[in-house]
């Protein structure tokens, strides 16, 4: 084995005593090893999902997405309670979405935060009842207004001045009246990558302290507006509530000036919380997380006099994230001496940035196992990679796999719940893996995969051939005249 270079930003991952152990913190609750080593999922081995559906594979735990959801609700709601105040919880909708997803998170009691028509038609697909779902967006068209307010949704938040007006024209030519928050952007840069970091003022959500306060005086003046309360949100994957309480410091603030002027019932204080994508992550606990952000509003009330408001939250991540796992088909390996002091191994899988895009949008970094067996050779500094033609196409950048990984062999990589499906694309024209839902057991396919013959249809060249082109065009799969 090469010994890992030293110089580096991001500290090598140490060198494991057992190169198939499975991180308590990273993987599902129900993953282990059966007596072959293969690992499982929700008790169905990994091997056996891969000859139903294929690979890559999306692979979702429903139990621990229910299981997330209700223990994210009650921890927001007993630190409410301790106050005697309500709280909400949102699930976000662009971590994860699909109707089953909506039917998990809506019959254990969560909302459900949408950010565009087409995640808005999803969730009234699945039947999500309207007055439970909240509308974010910095650019929501005319005809997404429209449609939220034609269905009674429960909640628009409001980001700009022109979206003020423009949703003002379209209730008063309805005769309507639409609940609204105010998106305030706090000055607090959470401890996070800058793309992440969605609070501090050089970026294009919400309205500045300054400006919020205008922006209510405005909703106040409209007879279809209700102004019901301010919107924060810091960031995401964050841990502790250090920003969160100097956030909750400087919103309420600006909270009790406006009750000068009216009613402010509720205060959301977003989310992001963050989860472990690596073993040596360690995320707050939800518990801690809800008492301590709930408490530091409740202090700052109090110095100021004022009753505390009934809260909301959006954990983002934390709901669906530890719940995914991806699978994969490794391809290739090839050994490549970096210099003369190691060599890294990389490991090519038949996937990549096309179904997990936040390691080359942001740096993101995961952990991977081999899945279907496990092996005593000695640990090998590897780097997983896709199949697409981009040196940045790397699924995990640095991982110490058993070094005797081979083409064949099936590849785990886990806390993939969250924003991978939601941010697939057809990269090199690559279709998109189906997601498969496991419980008690069972697996099901809950978003269906896509053929290339699905991705040929859409090729207008195949389907409708230019004027004058009499050239017959022949697909598999494609019926052509």
């Amino acid at each position: 084995m090469s010994a890992a270079p030293q110089s580096r930003a991001t500290p090598w991952p140490a060198v494991p005593d057992d190169a198939n152990a499975l991180a308590a913190n990273v993987w599902p609750d129900a993953a282990d090893r059966d007596e072959h080593g293969v690992l499982r999922l929700g008790g169905i081995p990994a091997t056996t999902l891969r000859e139903r559906f294929g690979t890559p594979l999306y692979v979702l735990d429903e139990d621990e997405v229910r299981a997330r959801a209700r223990r994210t609700l009650a921890a927001f709601r007993t630190a409410a309670a301790a106050h005697d105040v309500q709280a909400r919880v949102y699930y976000a909708g662009k971590a994860f979405l699909s109707t089953e997803v909506v039917h998990w998170v809506t019959d254990e009691g969560l909302a459900v935060d949408v950010c565009t028509g087409g995640e808005l038609a999803v969730a009234l697909a699945a039947g999500a009842d309207p007055s439970r779902l909240g509308f974010h967006g910095n650019n929501k068209s005319v005809a997404e207004l429209e449609r939220a307010v034609a269905v009674g949704i429960g909640s628009i938040v409001i980001d700009s001045w022109i979206e003020l007006e423009r949703l003002a024209a379209i209730v008063e030519r309805r005769d309507a009246q639409q609940a609204v928050l105010v998106r305030v952007n706090s000055g607090v840069h959470a401890e996070t990558h800058d793309f992440l970091a969605t609070a501090h003022e050089d970026q294009k959500f919400g309205f500045t302290l300054q400006d919020a306060a205008a922006a209510v005086a405005r909703i106040r003046e409209l007879d279809g507006l209700t102004f019901v309360g301010l919107h924060c949100h810091i960031g995401s994957q964050i841990f502790g509530t250090a920003g969160f309480r100097e956030s909750a410091a400087r919103v309420v603030e600006l909270h009790a000036a406006l009750l000068e002027g009216g009613d402010v019932p509720v205060l959301n204080l977003g989310g992001g919380f963050g989860i472990a994508y690596r073993p040596e992550d360690d995320p707050t606990p939800i518990e801690e997380l809800a008492t301590g952000i709930v408490e530091a509003v409740a202090r700052e009330c109090a110095v100021r006099g004022i009753p505390i408001p009934n809260l909301a939250f959006e954990p983002g991540r934390a709901i669906v994230g530890k719940a995914g796992v991806t699978l994969y088909e490794v391809g290739t390996t090839k050994p490549v001496e970096v210099d003369e002091s190691f060599t890294r191994l990389y490991v090519s899988v038949d996937g990549g940035m096309s179904d997990n895009a936040r390691p080359a949008l942001y740096g993101a970094q995961y952990t991977a196992r081999v899945a279907s067996r496990t092996s005593d050779a000695e640990p090998a500094l590897a780097r997983v990679v896709g199949k697409h033609c981009e040196s940045g196409d790397i699924v995990v950048d640095a991982e110490y796999l058993p070094g005797d990984v081979a083409p064949g062999d099936l590849l785990a990589v886990p806390a993939t719940g969250a924003y991978c499906f939601s941010l697939a694309s057809n990269y090199n024209y690559v279709p998109r893996p189906p997601v498969v839902a496991l419980r008690g057991g069972e697996a099901r396919v809950i978003v269906r995969g896509e053929t290339v013959d699905d991705l040929l249809a859409r090729d207008a060249g195949l389907t409708a051939p230019t004027e004058g082109n009499d050239m017959p065009v022949l697909s598999e799969g494609i019926e052509t005249k």
